[in-house]
């Protein structure tokens, strides 16, 4: 069994994380957030010791470690532009680290990360949960096995409702968030940069507030793309459902389903990464590139 502390305990992805902890046979023993709304760790770990103080949290941990228990891993849930400076705690504390996508928002952050890991002897890793899913793998199968000149036509998009609130908290800060690519699109990034190969150019056609497009030519395919928080721009049938996200991957006009199992993977993913078959920092590279061009790219 190993021994966790978790950093982001009240976010909205921290209960799976809670859950993966727990379904991989392990155990949370110390938490931090500033929010105290995390009544679902009861559901988890009712005993884990909670804090609201960062000071009083890293107190604590250092009472653990002198007390001769040890914190194999750091699983942060944080906001994205505190990931950087979170991961760096985890291999001060000499734990290893599980980190959220995206896992630091800029290329140039990865490389320093890499020194500490060298100082530190412990290891980033990341969820990167569309690696596992059984269509994926499925789909990369079927490339890998394919014609080796031929190149794919994609179109993927994704619209997942969010209302007024998002702009008032650090995700509608492009600044603290990395903006709608990183903190929507950067799974399927990195998906279909594993699958088809390292990416050779982009293009950004769309880019407000709350929706982006724009193309993406791989080493196999090339991707039209279009991501929205907006739900004025969710499909009529999917409206009159009542359901508020929509999500489709087209190749060669051949619809994908990976939607269902698409919120389950993180399990799979700790037990992976405990393993020591996860990924880690070389692994998110292309993907964080990728979104950090989008971010910076200039229409003409």
């Amino acid at each position: 069994m190993k021994n966790f502390v978790l950093i982001g305990a009240a976010g909205y992805i921290a209960p799976r994380h809670m859950k993966a902890i727990k379904e991989s046979g392990n155990n949370l023993i110390a938490a931090y957030d500033p929010y105290d709304g995390v009544g679902i760790m009861d559901t988890y770990f009712p005993n884990t010791h909670f804090f609201t103080e960062f000071e009083r949290f890293d107190r604590h941990l250092e009472k653990i470690k002198r007390s001769g228990i040890k914190i194999d891993y750091v699983s942060i849930c944080s906001p994205n532009y505190l990931h950087d400076s979170h991961i760096r705690y985890g291999l001060r504390i000499g734990a290893d680290v599980i980190c959220e996508k995206p896992l630091v928002l800029n290329p140039w952050n990865l490389d320093a990360l890499i020194e500490l890991e060298q100082e530190y002897k412990n290891k980033v890793h990341t969820i990167l949960q569309l690696r596992h899913h059984e269509a994926i793998l499925e789909l990369k199968e079927k490339i890998v096995k394919g014609p080796k000149d031929k190149i794919y036509d994609i179109d993927l998009t994704y619209i997942t409702s969010r209302g007024n609130w998002y702009y008032t908290s650090w995700k509608g800060n492009e600044d603290k968030s990395g903006g709608i690519a990183t903190n929507i699109g950067i799974h399927f990034f990195d998906m279909l940069q594993w699958i088809f190969g390292s990416i050779e150019a982009l293009s950004v056609n769309l880019k407000t507030k709350d929706t982006n497009s724009g193309t993406l030519k791989f080493k196999k395919a090339n991707v039209n793309w279009y991501l929205s928080i907006n739900a004025e721009n969710l499909p009529p049938d999917i409206k009159s459902k009542g359901q508020s996200t929509f999500r489709t991957l087209t190749i060669e006009d051949k619809e994908i389903e990976f939607s269902k199992g698409f919120t389950d993977l993180h399990t799979v993913s700790y037990q992976k990464i405990i393993q020591d078959q996860g990924y880690g920092l070389i692994d998110a590279r292309n993907s964080i590139e990728i979104v950090s061009q989008i971010r910076n790219y200039e229409q003409i």
